[in-house]
This record gives structure tokens, C-alpha cells and sequence, in this order.
């Protein structure tokens, strides 16, 4: 359960809000300006908040090389098409960019595999051993070498395809990942699409639907066997379309434990739009919009939020 005080959101506040987030979206009156404070550098990890909305890094790899890869394009390539749309592809190693988020303090980040090649599983382990304890780790994790990337520094591991297997959830698999690495350092990807207006997991490099679908009940039972959860909208994600604002509200009000989201950040506003929206229980992860990744979103300030994020929780 939730350790910070705020009380459980009703239907009737899910609705206010969302009108008084149109209205300052979309209304007649103006919006101020968000103004970012100055970005406070850290020299050694702030402790967790665990209340707080927090800004969660990533450090995408594909083939040794840190990149932002719309993740929905990945399969179609590696069956031989030329469909792989890259964002943007780093010259610094993973583990340059494990040293910034060290020194800016942020925890939590993600550091994900987006294949199974050795020279990606090498940048992930240079990535752990730079920031310990700081990060987790995802992308062909099972039960056979999850502690593996404990044992090397990831903070949790992160599953999504292969307890989702064959387009069902795999309880077993689910049970076994929990007696190897412990409840508390595992993270679930709940990564899913639209189908039929509702929200399914998607697995296998996100282009295979699965039969559970987001809601209180599924959020519920899964929070007995993760730590946390980690849910990108696939939709949006990568293409800097903007958030989906519906599925972050959805998460706001049904997930029992922390919840990242991930998809579509492209300004500063869509961070306060994913506070409001997600009543302050939901986490942020950027990636292809951040100037460090090509993208035009000052990395700067977008710590300065994060930092600014924790003095409103004191």
C-alpha cells in the first residue's frame, strides 16, 4: 500500500479533475507558463520518496549502443524489414549516463535491452556497476538469470514477456521470478495498447496482444508479486504525440503500488498534466523528447521539476 497520506480518489474527483484539466488545456483561460527552478546537482542519491511524483530515467540499449528506438517498430526489423524508426542514437556509453543520473540523484531509472545480444547485456552491466543499487534492469529477464543482474547491481528486474507468454499470463512463471528474486525487486511491464477500448498488455517487443487487460482487478492481484509497476502507452510511445492522458488516470486511481508511466512527453506542461492527471500516485519517465536524447526538452529542467516535486511532499 501507499505510504503518503493522500486519501483514495473517488469516480466523482476523478471527473472534477479531469474537467479542471481540460479547461486548463484546452479552456479560454490562459495558462501560466511553467517555469522550471534551478537545477539543484547532487553529488550522492537522494533517499526514495515514497509520495512524491518523481521523474524516473532511462537508459535504452539496443546492439551496445544507447538509443530511442520507437519500440513498436523493433520486431518488424529483426524479421527483416527495414521498419525500425530510431529517434536518436547516443556516442556515450551506457554507463556515462548512469553517471549523471548518480550525480543528479535520481533513483529508480530503468535501463532496458532491447534484444537479447551480448554486447547489450555487457552496456546494461557497465550501466549497474556505475550506479548500484540506483537502477533496474529489463529485457529478456526470466527466473533463470534475474538475480544475476542483482548480484550486479539493479535495484529490481523487470519482466514483462515472459510471464505474459504466448499472450497469457503465466502464474507460474509469475510464482517462480517471485521465489528467486523476492517481491520486492521485482517490477512488472504492463506495457499495453487499445483493443476494443480497453487496455491490453502487449508482449513480444510490443506487437503481441495478451488477454489481460488494465483494470482495479488485474492491478490489484499483480501488486501481491511486484514491487512496482512500469507501463508504457505504446500508442504515443516514442512519437511525441503527447500523453495518454486516459490511461495515466486509470493507473492514478487503480494502482495499489508505485506505477511508472512512459509515452509521449514531449514539454514541460505534459509532466504537470501526468501529476494532475494521475493524482500525484504516478511516476514519469522520458525519453526521446530530452535534449540528452536528441529531443528538445532540457534534461535540466526536467530534474529541477523532480527536485521540485520533492519539496511540495515535505
Amino acid at each position: 500500500m501507499r505510504t503518503c497520506s493522500l486519501r483514495a480518489p473517488s469516480t466523482s474527483d476523478l471527473s472534477s479533475i479531469h474537467r479542471n484539466l481540460n479547461s486548463s488545456i484546452h479552456g479560454g483561460n490562459k495558462r501560466k507558463p511553467i517555469t522550471a527552478m534551478p537545477s539543484p546537482i547532487s553529488r550522492s542519491p537522494r533517499l526514495s520518496i515514497q509520495c512524491a511524483v518523481r521523474f524516473r530515467p532511462c537508459i535504452d540499449i539496443h546492439k551496445g549502443k544507447v538509443k530511442q528506438i520507437v519500440g513498436s517498430t523493433l520486431q518488424d526489423s529483426e524479421e527483416g524489414g527495414s521498419t525500425l524508426v530510431t529517434n536518436f542514437e547516443s556516442d556515450k556509453s551506457a554507463a556515462v549516463f548512469a553517471n549523471l543520473y548518480k550525480e543528479d540523484g535520481l533513483i529508480g531509472g530503468h535501463v532496458i535491452m532491447l534484444g537479447a545480444d551480448p554486447l547489450s547485456k555487457s552496456a546494461a552491466i557497465e550501466a549497474l556497476h556505475a550506479y548500484p543499487g540506483g537502477l533496474q534492469v529489463g529485457g529478456g529477464i526470466n527466473s533463470d538469470n534475474c538475480l544475476g543482474y542483482i548480484e550486479e547491481g539493479a535495484s529490481h528486474v523487470i519482466v514483462t514477456s515472459y510471464v505474459f507468454n504466448n499472450g497469457q499470463m503465466d502464474l507460474e512463471r509469475l510464482k517462480d521470478l517471485v521465489r528467486v528474486v523476492g517481491k520486492q525487486r521485482l517490477v512488472l511491464d504492463l506495457s499495453c495498447r487499445k483493443k476494443e477500448g480497453r487496455y491490453a498488455v502487449v508482449t513480444d517487443r510490443w506487437q503481441k496482444f495478451s488477454d489481460v487487460y488494465l483494470d482495479k482487478k488485474t492491478l490489484d492481484f499483480l501488486a501481491n508479486y511486484a514491487d512496482e509497476f512500469l507501463v508504457h502507452g505504446v500508442d504515443v510511445e516514442g512519437k511525441r504525440l503527447g500523453i495518454d492522458e486516459e490511461l495515466v488516470a486509470l493507473l492514478g486511481m487503480h494502482s495499489p503500488i508505485r506505477v511508472t508511466y512512459a509515452g509521449g512527453v514531449t514539454e514541460m506542461a505534459d509532466l504537470e498534466r501526468i501529476k494532475v492527471a494521475g493524482m500525484e500516485h504516478v511516476d514519469v519517465t522520458v525519453g526521446s523528447a530530452l535534449d540528452i536524447f536528441g529531443g528538445k526538452l532540457a534534461y535540466k529542467d526536467v530534474v529541477a521539476w523532480h527536485a521540485q516535486q520533492e519539496i511540495l511532499t515535505v
